[in-house]
């Protein structure tokens, strides 16, 4: 590792200006700064400013974020010293390319930090909708008076439900655990795990087209890639239990919202989405007034102080490069075939 004459790492700042003051606060920012030698800001978000290939030249780690631009080959040329990326977000695929692996750049990701939250809002969901809580609400407020609770339906609650888990991604592993303490059967579909790895996890794993007709909500939580588009097919909406929910805080391309939203308009089944796709919908799209759909602004991910959780990770990393012990949390080549 190259470092500056006082023995530190040289590192630098690469995020847009946005993503900067959200993430790295004073506090964040003070830390950083006595684990190395690190230009003030602004953050770079172009490498290609006379001032970014002044700072790049003599840099050894980037600490990067949203609105990163590429680290391309040209900008990977600026920054001959550069042999380590701590990323403050998840999906380092914007800005890490081929040009990077190629050199054997580390690179570092804080998806661990914020798959909480996501999984926080999930098992959230999960629980609300099994009570039906949202819509006994409206009804409450529509009414001004109780209905009788001994004549509700027995659909109705969490003991017993059966969940289902679309990929054990770190989010989907995060959401397991969660939902451990409750009276709930946990189905899994992901065909990267083994049976041994399901029976670790506590879960029983079963086929795609079983978690749909078996689950009373299922949960996606794959990325998405080629092969994952539309992968929560019509067929697979169609089969599964009336009144079930499809909850998705993936990616809106995952699911076929064409089909999702005849299903749920007929109210056959009901949805919470925190993700659709496009991201924001028309403002015409049937979903924004179907009311057996809860639509949520892309917020299951890390918001307001939990960017401090972000923050506090890449911290950690930078103490653990600096300090010759490698990361904690790496993000290999091999792996980005299966991950957002």
């Amino acid at each position: 590792m190259h470092t500056a004459p006082n023995g530190r790492p040289r590192a630098a700042v690469a995020m847009s200006s946005q993503a900067a003051a959200a993430i790295l606060d004073p506090a964040s920012l003070a830390a950083l700064a006595q684990i190395c030698d690190l230009p003030p800001l602004p953050a770079l978000d172009d490498f290609s400013t006379p001032r970014a290939r002044e700072i790049l030249a003599d840099t050894d780690l980037l600490v990067t974020g949203w609105g990163c631009p590429p680290l391309d080959a040209a900008a990977l040329a600026a920054a001959p010293r550069l042999r380590a990326v701590a990323h403050t977000a998840g999906s380092v695929r914007h800005h890490i390319t081929d040009a990077c692996w190629d050199r054997g750049i580390e690179v570092s990701s804080a998806a661990a930090a914020n798959a909480l939250p996501v999984a926080e809002y999930t098992v959230a969901m999960i629980l609300l909708s099994g009570k039906r809580a949202l819509e006994q609400a409206r009804d409450y407020r529509a009414a001004r008076h109780r209905a009788d609770p001994l004549a509700i339906s027995n659909a109705v609650g969490n003991y017993g439900r059966t969940v289902g888990i679309l990929s054990a991604s770190l989010i989907g592993r995060r959401v397991i655990d969660l939902l451990r303490p409750y009276d709930l059967e946990i189905l899994l579909h992901d065909p990267y795990v083994t049976p041994e790895e399901a029976a670790a996890l506590g879960v029983r794993p079963v086929g795609l087209a079983e978690l749909f007709t078996a689950s009373d909500i299922v949960s996606v939580h794959t990325p998405l890639l080629p092969e994952t588009q539309g992968l929560v097919s019509r067929d697979l909406l169609t089969s599964m239990r009336d009144d079930a929910v499809l909850l998705n805080t993936a990616r809106g391309a995952v699911v076929d919202q064409d089909a999702l939203t005849d299903l749920v308009t007929a109210r056959r089944i009901r949805a919470v989405l925190d993700v659709t796709d496009p991201e924001v919908l028309p403002p015409e799209h049937p979903l924004w007034d179907c009311d057996t759909v809860l639509i949520t602004p892309h917020l299951a991910g890390s918001q307001g102080n939990e960017w401090r959780r972000l923050a506090d990770l890449a911290i950690g990393e930078v103490t653990r490069w600096a300090a010759g012990d490698g990361f904690a949390h790496p993000v290999r080549r091999e792996r980005l075939a299966f991950t957002a």
